[in-house]
């Protein structure tokens, strides 16, 4: 599908509620799964990504109702060790989220299991859990570190394990493998990632806890049935920030996102925008399931400067990379970003992806291998087609750099954003 957006005119104004946020509905999905009675999640995140989720759990033997209109999803949970033997391989789509979560859940139930996925999924780098969950008595088996990857049954012992790279996915796989370890394991991180597993699966009862100093988790071996969920998902930050850039380039904009979680592991795009000069506030501040969240206010920048980001901050805003990035281009000065190599095992290589239509849409743009760096005038020329490339987040970018871009933009694959934002083309009335 080709979607082609023209220049806006009006601001962006009045209130919207994101949907739950996407790694807090995957989690709750799968955490609910494996815990015994029934869940109840309330504003599930209803996309392409869940939607493989939920066919995977169903093949696994767990039983669940979606309410297409509430977004309330209720799940039978069947126990860490409840799963069954599915009748062929697990289809996880596109979603790494949904295969890397489901890996540590497969190694924990002791089970037969493959996963696989699309061919976009098959290019995205395994060997970061292929190594780990061998080590914790895992038996896992792969022709070349990608998927498909096929489990065969074995007992989980511990594991005391420094990530090369901070990962959220990674760290949560570990974490639920040694759920149904035989001692303590320790995941020690190089930087702060998300937080989101060890939040939902403590207040489910898991005896896990961050490190007090450093970065990562300990978790005990589970001694009793994990307890159901009945809660209310945070608004999803990262779909937030596409909407966060909008009103901050739109001139006269003044817009308010509700409950969105500020999870302070995911505001590094928030730090990030105000550090350029956008006008971003959180208002009504409160706590949703164990988890921070606020109303979000935003009003037109009067201007953006260029800003250089690296270290912890990146980690902080790995996915909203895309958005940042045309905020970069519409700002005055140099913007440079480093040790963001990750950008490069999204759901496409997004430095190269977003360099490429940026460069065709008239920004001046320079390819690091671990960042890049923007020439920001203020303006985007426009008048080219784009393309999105088989990624939700980029497809969602070329219709921020369209909204103030001085000819009309084309952007193919923009259905593509429906994996994680399918309400995105209404809010800003493209």
């Amino acid at each position: 599908m080709t979607q082609t957006i023209s220049p806006r005119s009006c601001p962006l104004t009045g209130t919207y509620r994101p949907e739950g946020d996407k790694s807090l509905s995957h989690r709750a999905l799968l955490f609910a799964s494996l815990a015994e009675g029934e869940s109840t999640i309330r504003r599930f995140l209803i996309g392409g990504v869940t939607r493989a989720m939920l066919r995977c759990l169903r093949a696994l033997g767990v039983e669940w109702t979606l309410d297409e209109e509430s977004h309330v999803l209720k799940v039978k949970g069947v126990g860490l060790k409840g799963f069954k033997t599915p009748d062929a391989p697990l289809d996880c789509g596109n979603s790494a989220t949904t295969f890397r979560l489901l890996a540590g859940a497969v190694a924990a139930a002791g089970i037969e299991c493959t996963l696989d996925g699309s061919e976009g999924l098959r290019k995205r780098p395994m060997a970061r859990i292929i190594e780990p969950l061998r080590i914790l008595g895992a038996e896992v088996e792969s022709a070349d570190n990608r998927a498909p990857l096929t489990f065969k049954p074995a007992k989980m012992g511990s594991i005391n394990y420094v990530l090369p790279v901070a990962s959220a996915q990674v760290k949560s796989c570990l974490l639920l493998a040694a759920l149904s370890g035989n001692a303590p394991s320790a995941i020690l991180e190089p930087g702060p990632s998300r937080d989101h597993t060890e939040r939902m699966l403590a207040a489910m009862s898991a005896r896990v806890r961050n490190f007090s100093e450093g970065y990562g988790a300990v978790v005990l071996p589970q001694s009793e049935p994990l307890k159901p969920l009945d809660t209310e998902l945070a608004g999803d930050i990262s779909s937030a920030a596409f909407l966060m850039v909008a009103a901050t380039l739109l001139p006269g904009s003044d817009f308010v996102l509700e409950k969105v979680g500020i999870n302070p592991t995911r505001t590094g795009i928030v730090d990030a925008l105000r550090a350029m000069g956008a006008e971003i506030t959180f208002e009504n501040e409160t706590e949703m399931a164990g988890e921070p969240v606020a109303d979000i206010r935003i009003r037109a920048a009067k201007s953006l400067s260029g800003i250089t980001i690296q270290g912890d901050l990146v980690v902080r805003m790995i996915d909203e990379f895309p958005a940042f990035m045309i905020a970069a281009a519409y700002a005055t000065g140099e913007t440079i970003v480093r040790d963001a190599a990750e950008l490069r095992t999204k759901e496409s290589d997004r430095i190269a992806i977003m360099a490429a239509n940026l460069q065709a849409l008239g920004v001046e743009i320079e390819e690091y291998p671990d960042g890049f760096r923007i020439q920001g005038t203020g303006k985007i020329p426009g008048g080219v087609t784009v393309h999105a490339q088989g990624d939700h987040r980029i497809a969602m970018s070329m219709a921020l750099a369209a909204l103030r871009a001085e000819a009309p933009v084309a952007i193919e694959h923009f259905e593509m954003l429906n994996e994680s934002f399918p309400d995105f083309p209404r809010v800003l009335d493209l």
